[in-house]
């Protein structure tokens, strides 16, 4: 199933929603849905393994949790038996099975659920007897690795959120960037570093984003560069304001094995979530034309106190002498 096709099947669920939901509503449904079906296809092959291995290690007494880690082959895991496809084998439970799956959740994965406030949709839902029928809905669609890869999962993400921002009369550009501008700013980023991108020179490279949204950017410069020199590895750093967006963008991390705890959620103008760190590069896609008023005494406030010391300096340079390789692009 191709992108286009993928983001129509979902989009159907829409259908379930009238009547009960307005259409600015449906993302608050739809997105967290489609990131617990990702993560649900994502662990089906090792689930067997990290079920026996959590009650082998419950009975010894020992700490599962890395363990857990290592039979899922990933950052993230669940050891709860229950999946999608159980939980709609047992329709008058729904309600109760669904929490105790998100729950079986290790951390970093329950909190993506909890910013999107899943937990008050399952509640609406299951009022509205729409739980079931949603959950049979994304149990259906097919988003296991082989079938979407992460780039098109990206890309569905993208044009479901460019959706809701239509419907709900939001400036799209707030929630996301077309991949072919992110492309064009990602080859500008690296057109001059040939040590980056020589085949065979196994060099690690910091990137970051301070306005990170679903992590598009981030995305698509580690596939450029993993495209270019396998070898090389990009580290990627992030901040987020928007809830949805950084419950989207963690989740992406967690499925490509980067470490979640460098995707940060707050205003990086106000709340800097990498104080003091520098980076190789950055790039970002600020979201131009929304007012900043009511960050603009924490910013003034960091500029006149800290000077070059700090991110507000004008014509701020980096202590090595030189300002690490940005790039910065209105989306107007």
């Amino acid at each position: 199933m191709n992108q286009q096709a993928l983001s129509a099947f979902i989009w159907s669920v829409a259908d379930l929603l009238r009547g009960d939901y307005k259409q600015s509503e449906y993302g608050k449904v739809i997105l967290p849905f489609t990131v617990l079906r990702r993560l649900d296809c994502v662990l089906e092959a090792t689930k067997p393994a990290v079920l026996a291995e959590y009650e082998a290690k419950t009975k010894q007494g020992l700490n599962a949790a890395p363990f857990l880690l290592r039979k899922a082959g990933q950052s993230f895991c669940n050891i709860s038996p229950l999946d999608l496809g159980k939980l709609t084998g047992d329709q008058d439970n729904i309600r109760q099975n669904l929490y105790s799956y998100i729950q079986g959740f290790s951390p970093a994965a329950r909190d993506i659920f909890e910013r999107f406030d899943f937990y008050t949709q399952i509640e609406r839902l299951a009022k509205a007897e729409l739980l079931y029928l949603v959950t049979e809905k994304f149990a259906a669609i097919d988003l296991h690795p082989e079938a979407v890869d992460n780039a098109a999962m990206g890309l569905v993400f993208e044009e479901l959120i460019r959706k809701f921002a239509e419907i709900s009369n939001e400036t799209a550009g707030e929630h996301f960037t077309p991949r072919e501008v992110i492309r064009l700013m990602v080859n500008l980023l690296f057109i001059e570093d040939d040590d980056v991108l020589t085949a065979g020179n196994a060099v690690v490279r910091t990137i970051y984003d301070p306005t990170a949204g679903t992590g598009g950017m981030l995305s698509t410069a580690s596939e450029f560069l993993e495209e270019h020199n396998p070898q090389a590895r990009l580290t990627m750093y992030g901040q987020e304001l928007n809830d949805e967006s950084y419950a989207i963008c963690k989740a992406d991390m967690l499925i490509k094995g980067q470490e979640v705890e460098n995707i940060v959620a707050g205003n990086t103008l106000s709340e800097d979530g990498h104080p003091s760190r520098k980076f190789d590069y950055m790039l970002s896609n600020p979201p131009f034309g929304v007012e900043w008023k009511k960050v603009e005494k924490a910013v003034r406030a960091e500029h006149e106190q800290k000077g070059f010391d700090g991110r507000f300096g004008k014509g701020k340079k980096s202590s090595h002498g030189s300002s690490p390789v940005q790039v910065e692009m209105p989306i107007d």
